[in-house]
């Protein structure tokens, strides 16, 4: 049995013919005008087929780097096998031409089985504090995206990963970030940071940082995480600081950036995370501001499930004759995954349907459309002794922290999210994925889908299904390449029901609501600052389940604790 991955680290089972299938991206532009129909490009120094070393490149080192040794962190003279960081990519550099494509050889492993692969870390090239890192947090074989991966990223390559949320491309792109960073002889500097991720949610940043973050520790590196939603203070003081590393969502970097809290002219590596969940967000235009304020010569690594929506213009405009990866097919679910389509006869039982399955002991994450419906089942489930948090746009930061981090630890077993979750959420052993409310594009599915089905391992997909819904939902699942067990006739007691519920936890007795606090005057005759807005509700460790601060909180808690589960679509 080959050891998992880092925790909420991908699902590396793969339907592709091969997991590792290097080349240059379709379409992409020589940059430097060399060779005549694009088949003569520029090559970047590295290593080229079968780990051989690339053509030298002329120019001289970027100022500020040093060889990087397999195996050590430390500086020095480079010791045998060492890999070269790359040369500046000025256009006044003489390009080094190379024969054919670097294409990388298939990993020993089989992608369909979700299984990592034969080689190590160390054989791949990652500096030994960085592999004991990882070992110290149980993580000892790369899956397939990382090993394809690792020898051109680790060279100083641009990369252009594919492949399906939950494969394990955090720690594909944070391993040559912290090595190749901590290469450099750049001191650190206040408001300059050399190494940057961008990411799409404030929840997928966090989640980057909890990944990159030991490794950083491990080579001696600073790293913050930038978001909006929360005051800029504490960002712009660690800036001050200095830091090696940034993880940061576009729109707040930006605001950064505008007021010279930061400068990013000494950037040496940049990641682009969930490319494309950016692009449906609208953060494209953004993320090329942020590019161009980055210096030509630097590495550039692109994740992403797929090259549409214009991510392929941001390929063709950023990065320089990048190889391909693509470990596995990112329209397509993990064989691990089985998928249900429950239909049931009205909205009451569909209600009934969905309060028994979120009712077993394992971690369960049920999607609905809108932000409403999702506070409002939390509560439901909450008062009918079923502990669940909610995940929406309108929770404030430190709620969507508190409640993700209650979900994580087990605290509560119970997610219910709108498609802010579908995405870059990690959580392990997620072991029932509920589309309570049938997402309305196929793409939507599979990334709500992955939460389940990780590292390995399997995991169900139900959809809830309406009668109006039926064709919708089987056109959808036609897109998305889908083969679901169609149940009809579903109610709260048929056998497939019980089944994918499993043991069922104990009833949880929801917390009785605080009594409200009474208006009190103070000696002057004035109203206290308080009184006016009424009693404090009662305050959880989780938002959800009713509970909340001032009247409308008191009053939601005690609505929390008392409505009984409504039926709803």
């Amino acid at each position: 049995m080959s050891p998992t991955n880092a925790p909420g680290h991908g699902n590396p089972g793969h339907n592709g013919p091969g997991h590792s299938a290097p080349g240059r991206t379709a379409g992409a532009a020589p940059r430097d005008g060399s060779g005549e129909g694009g088949q003569q490009r520029r090559r970047r120094g590295g290593r080229g087929r079968g780990g051989q070393a690339g053509a030298a490149r002329p120019a001289s080192a970027p100022q500020g780097s040093r060889v990087l040794a397999p195996g050590s962190l430390a500086p020095g003279a480079p010791r045998a096998g060492a890999v070269q960081p790359p040369a500046p990519r000025a256009e006044s550099a003489p390009p080094q031409r190379a024969a054919q494509a670097a294409v990388r050889p298939a990993s020993p492993s089989d992608p369909s089985t979700g299984e990592a692969t034969g080689a190590s870390f160390a054989e791949l090239g990652v500096p030994a504090p960085l592999v004991a890192s990882l070992e110290a947090r149980g993580v000892t074989s790369p899956f397939p995206i990382q090993a394809a991966t690792l020898p051109d990223t680790l060279a100083g390559r641009d990369v252009l990963g594919r492949g399906r949320t939950g494969s394990g491309k955090t720690i594909a792109f944070a391993l040559p970030l912290v090595a190749r960073v901590a290469a450099g002889q750049a001191p650190r500097t206040p408001r300059r940071p050399r190494g940057l991720v961008l990411a799409p949610t404030r929840e997928l940043a966090t989640q980057i940082a909890a990944t990159v973050e030991p490794l950083a520790q491990a080579a001696g590196l600073r790293t913050t995480v930038v978001f909006g939603g929360v005051p800029q203070g504490r960002q712009v003081t660690a800036l001050a600081a200095g830091v090696d590393i940034v993880i940061a969502c576009p729109g707040r970097l930006e605001d950064l950036l505008r007021q010279r809290e930061l400068t990013l002219d000494g950037v040496e590596v940049t990641v682009l995370d969930e490319a494309d969940h950016m692009a449906d967000l609208g953060f494209l235009p953004g993320v090329r501001r942020l590019l161009d304020a980055t210096p030509r010569g630097g590495q550039r690594l692109l994740f992403s499930a797929t090259l549409d929506n214009g991510v392929d213009v941001l390929v063709k405009r950023f990065l320089v004759d990048p190889l391909t990866h693509s470990v596995d097919s990112a329209t397509a679910p993990p064989p691990a995954m089985t998928h249900h389509a429950l239909h049931v006869a009205d909205a009451g039982a569909k209600t009934e349907v969905v309060r028994h399955l979120a009712s077993g002991t394992g971690r369960r994450v049920l999607f609905l459309r809108t932000k409403h419906q999702a506070k409002k089942l939390a509560k439901q489930l909450t008062a009918s002794g079923i502990p669940a948090v909610d995940l929406h746009g309108n929770l404030s930061q430190n709620a969507r922290v508190r409640n993700l981090d209650a979900f994580s630890s087990g605290e509560v077993k119970v997610m219910v999210a709108t498609d802010i979750a579908a995405r870059g959420i990690h959580v392990d052993d997620v072991e029932l994925v509920v589309h309570v409310d049938p997402p309305t594009e196929h793409k939507a599915y599979l990334h709500r889908s992955g939460r389940t089905a990780r590292a390995g391992s399997g995991g169900d997909v139900v959809t809830v299904v309406l009668p109006e819904q039926g064709r919708e939902v089987a056109q959808m699942m036609r897109q998305a390449r889908i083969t679901a067990e169609q149940h009809q006739r579903t109610t709260a007691g048929s056998e497939v029901v019980l089944r994918l519920t499993g043991e069922v936890a104990p009833h949880v007795e929801p917390a009785p609501p605080a009594p409200p606090v009474q208006p009190t005057r103070s000696t002057s005759g004035a109203r206290s600052g308080g009184s006016r807005r009424g009693g404090t509700g009662s305050r959880s460790s989780v938002s959800g389940g009713g509970s909340g601060r001032g009247r409308q909180g008191g009053q939601g808690g005690r609505r929390g604790g008392q409505d009984r589960l409504t039926s709803f679509r």
